[in-house]
């Protein structure tokens, strides 16, 4: 059954038509995929009016049982509510603030910085750029390394390069340069593009996950993902101009000299090298920039305030009691009440000790004697506080009379 996107790679095109195939692909997920999720009767459809409704229901239990929320969380719930209906449930607005931000903004960006540094496919072209390559590799592969020139001994003059490590590996490194430029290419491209279209067809689901807080987290891994697709679809578009910046020049002098006749001894090696490296800086540069989404987080205002109080007044603190409790003033104990305190602590400490080591009948006889000095620790704390009364006469008859008074 035919496609949208019908697509026969032919020999002489395959990497532009497999590279069309895909991002008309991507597009086509995204859009009709979304738009089979968002129409009414469908499974997420039900879901989102299930969850919508559920979360009314909550408020409305929680306002019975006295827990009124307050302006904050009404208005942020109200909000949300809104945020989500608009998501899941209008194309227009979701193609406006979504879908082309994600599938269209990363060219754009891509653009304007290949433009300023001149790299190729910047202005467009970049999947004919690509195709570019890619047949020169292909000629050179056809067209071979060519015999080194003979000297004036009538012996092949060679290059100071190394030998080849087997025999064959020439043709052999060419052919397998051109399967890795396309590999890192292409898979490159349908990783990013296709993940981003089946992303944005879920759209109508992740979005009703915003409501609750336990499924909170499902929303804000499917916004990391999304805007992760869309950073390393810039890096690969970058990274794939500098490399073709590399190549295309360099594949052009190999191709000038096989046609004049030339040996290019040596350098079916580089091309392989050339070529690994390239993949592997594109797939590197892809994953460091899909880290950098890792980094979102929810806005704090759509976090419910722990804080507000059930009553809908916000939680003021209590004035009325201070903060911290002074502590009882020392100054006017004794020596005598210090000491007994001190007595009482190191019994308390002996104690404890005992009843780890020591069984019941030191637990018996450490308590008794804890009991007894605490006993005449507090005796002698009361009798320090009261007024010592002189027992000796004064010598003044103003003081005998003082003390015959009192």
């Amino acid at each position: 059954m035919a496609t949208i996107c019908d697509s026969v790679p032919t020999p002489e095109a395959f990497a532009p038509s497999l590279l069309r195939f895909l991002d008309c692909q991507a597009q086509v997920i995204g859009t009709e995929g979304y738009r089979a999720l968002a129409a009414p009767g469908s499974t997420a459809s039900v879901l989102l009016t299930g969850i919508v409704t559920l979360l009314i229901a909550f408020l409305g239990y929680r306002m019975l049982l006295g827990q009124t929320p307050t302006v904050r969380e009404g208005v942020l719930t109200f909000v949300k509510i809104g945020l989500v209906l608009l998501l899941a449930t209008s194309w227009p607005a979701y193609q406006l603030l979504v879908y082309d931000v994600i599938l269209r903004s990363p060219a754009e960006f891509a653009a304007a910085i290949g433009g300023a540094t001149s790299l190729p496919g910047s202005g467009g072209g970049l999947i004919e750029r690509i195709d570019g390559v890619d047949r020169a590799l292909t000629i050179l592969a056809i067209e071979g390394v060519g015999a080194p020139p003979i000297g004036a001994d009538g012996l092949p003059r060679m290059a100071a390069v190394a030998p080849p490590p087997f025999l064959g590996f020439d043709s052999f490194a060419i052919g397998f340069a051109r399967v890795i430029f396309l590999v890192s290419t292409v898979a490159a491209f349908a990783v990013v593009r296709v993940a981003a279209g089946l992303l944005l067809a879920l759209a109508p689901l992740f979005a009703a996950f915003l409501l609750f807080d336990g499924t909170r987290g499902l929303f804000e891994g499917w916004v990391k993902a999304l805007i992760g697709t869309a950073l390393a679809s810039l890096a690969i578009s970058v990274a794939l101009g500098l490399s073709l910046a590399y190549l295309e020049p360099w594949l052009a002098n190999l191709l000038a000299r096989r046609a004049s006749g030339l040996d290019i001894v040596g350098t079916p090696a580089q091309l392989l090298a050339a070529s690994t490296i390239f993949a592997i800086a594109l797939a590197c540069a892809a994953y460091l920039f899909a880290r950098v989404a890792l980094a979102l987080r929810i806005p704090a205002w759509m976090r419910p305030s722990h804080g507000a109080r059930v009553d809908g007044r916000a939680a003021q603190p209590d004035v009325s009691r201070p903060i911290a409790e002074p502590r009882a003033s020392v100054a006017g104990r004794s020596r005598a009440a210090a000491i007994a305190d001190a007595i009482a602590i190191s019994q308390r400490r002996d104690l404890t000790a005992s009843e780890v080591a020591g069984g019941p009948r030191a637990v018996h006889i450490a308590r008794g004697i804890a009991q007894r000095d605490a006993g005449e620790g507090r005796a002698a704390a009361r009798s320090s506080t009261h007024a010592v009364r002189r027992t000796r006469r004064r010598l003044s008859a103003h003081s005998t009379a003082r003390d015959r008074r009192s």
